[in-house]
C-alpha cells in the first residue's frame, strides 16, 4: 500500500522534481495549486485548503513557495499544511537562502550570478524578488513578498505547531530546506529522515 503525499504549489511540476524519496514508486503524488492551467488534482491554495480534508497526507512538500507569500501569511499557510497532515507525517520545504543572498549584496554583488540554475543564471536580485526571466515573462505570480533565514524558518515552523524541525542550507544553490515533523521526534531520527529525502 503506497503513501500519499500533498505537493502543495506544484505548478506544473511532478514528483520526479520533489526529493529522491518522493519520486519512487512507493509514494502517491496528490498535486495542489490555484492555477487550473496546470491541471492539479486539487485546486486550492494554501491560504484556502478547507476542501482538503484533516490528517489525510503521511507527507506534505512545497518548493519555493512561501517567499511568494506576504509575511503575514506564512503563518496561516504552515497551520494549513500541518492540519492536513497525518500525527505521524511531516512536511519538506524549500526556500531561498536570504543570509547568504545578502552576503552577496553586501559585496556589491546584487547583479552577478550566483549560482546557474536549469533555467540560467540566477542573482541575489531574483533570489530577494522572484527570478527575473520568469517575471519579465508574464509570470508575476512568481515575485516573492517575503524570505527566510535558517533560523527564522525553524522558528516559525515551530509557531505553527509542528514537534520536531530539521533545518540545512544548500551553499552552492542558497537554499534552506527542513524537514518538519507533527509530533516530536528523536534528532537521530529527524537525521535518518533526512537522508532518505536527501543523501546522494
Amino acid at each position: 500500500m503506497s503513501v500519499k503525499f500533498l505537493h502543495a504549489a506544484s505548478g506544473s511540476s511532478d514528483k520526479s522534481r520533489t526529493t529522491r524519496e518522493f519520486a519512487t514508486d512507493a509514494w502517491e503524488e496528490i498535486r495542489m495549486d490555484e492555477n487550473p492551467e496546470v491541471n492539479p488534482d486539487i485546486q486550492a491554495d494554501m491560504l484556502h485548503m478547507d476542501s482538503v480534508t484533516q490528517a489525510t497526507f503521511d507527507a506534505v512538500y512545497t518548493a519555493y513557495s512561501l517567499e511568494r507569500l506576504f509575511p503575514h501569511d506564512v503563518l496561516p499557510a504552515l497551520r494549513n499544511l500541518h492540519r492536513v497532515l497525518k500525527n505521524e507525517g511531516y512536511l519538506v520545504v524549500s526556500c531561498a537562502d536570504l543570509r547568504s543572498a545578502c552576503a552577496l549584496i553586501a559585496n556589491d554583488k546584487l547583479l552577478e550570478p550566483a549560482y546557474d540554475s536549469p533555467a540560467g543564471p540566477v542573482a541575489p536580485i531574483d533570489i530577494l524578488y522572484g527570478f527575473r526571466p520568469a517575471l519579465a515573462a508574464g509570470y508575476v505570480r512568481h515575485a516573492n513578498k517575503c524570505g527566510f533565514t535558517a533560523r527564522a524558518l525553524t522558528g516559525t515552523l515551530a509557531q505553527a505547531g509542528f514537534g520536531s524541525i530539521w533545518t540545512a542550507v544548500n551553499a552552492p544553490t542558497y537554499t534552506i530546506t527542513a524537514i518538519a515533523s507533527k509530533k516530536e521526534r528523536p534528532e537521530t531520527e529527524m537525521r535518518e529522515l533526512a537522508k532518505t529525502h536527501f543523501a546522494r
